[in-house]
């Protein structure tokens, strides 16, 4: 067999198998035998390529933001108003329990008040959300200061007591910032109790019912 037909027996068997496992994955696909449903954790693999990919994309793009000082008092407190009413029901506060929503996301969206966040990493998400996670691209309704602004109050969030975090939202405007829709129950500073179900020092879920909320055979919280 001279050297051209051995060359093209190669391309031919590699043509072969990329098909092969392109009609494969196409089956897999068509045959919808993967559940997506968010009660049902990705296989441990699958999950690691997802997480790997998803971090990968966010460092790189983060890498080009220039960070501002981020320890102006007015910025933290606009921060707080901001992050009571557009993500604590997902990414929980200081005393605050389990939510529906944050039991029910998948992945589980991350506890911040746990852990410190990257600057750039944290305005690079808010500002332009994470496909199919549940976190929204805020960038849509809210200019870049305001944005920075959440991310000087996540700077300071890691380890801050439930009575802190209450004096900063409590001091803030609420939900405030341009595009914002108008303050309503829930979202003011003076509701934020009522929002949060109840404070549990010990992070366990809320048993208080909020009224008019109702699921089947009247079930109430």
């Amino acid at each position: 067999m001279t050297m051209t037909q051995l060359r093209n027996r190669n391309l031919a068997i590699h043509g072969g198998l990329w098909i092969l496992l392109l009609l494969l994955g196409a089956t897999f696909i068509w045959s919808g035998i993967y559940n997506f449903a968010a009660d049902v954790e990705h296989s441990r693999p699958v999950f690691s390529l997802i997480e790997t990919a998803r971090e990968r994309s966010v460092q790189v793009r983060a890498t080009k933001i220039g960070v501002p000082p981020l320890e102006d008092r007015t910025a933290i407190v606009k921060g707080a108003g901001n992050y009571q009413a557009m993500c604590a029901q997902c990414h929980l506060a200081p005393g605050m329990g389990p939510t529906e929503l944050s039991r029910g996301l998948y992945p589980s969206p991350p506890a911040l008040a746990k852990g410190n966040v990257d600057p750039a990493v944290a305005f690079w998400t808010i500002k332009h959300g994470i496909k199919a996670s549940g976190m929204p691209a805020w960038g849509t309704s809210m200019g870049d200061p305001d944005i920075w602004n959440l991310v000087a109050f996540l700077k300071k969030l890691p380890g801050m007591e439930a009575a802190a975090y209450r004096e900063l939202v409590e001091s803030s405007a609420g939900h405030s910032h341009a595009g914002a829709t108008a303050p309503s129950h829930g979202n003011s500073p003076h509701s934020m109790e009522e929002s949060m179900h109840g404070e549990h020092n010990d992070a366990k879920p809320s048993t208080a019912t909020e009224p008019g909320h109702m699921h089947k055979e009247g079930e109430q919280h």
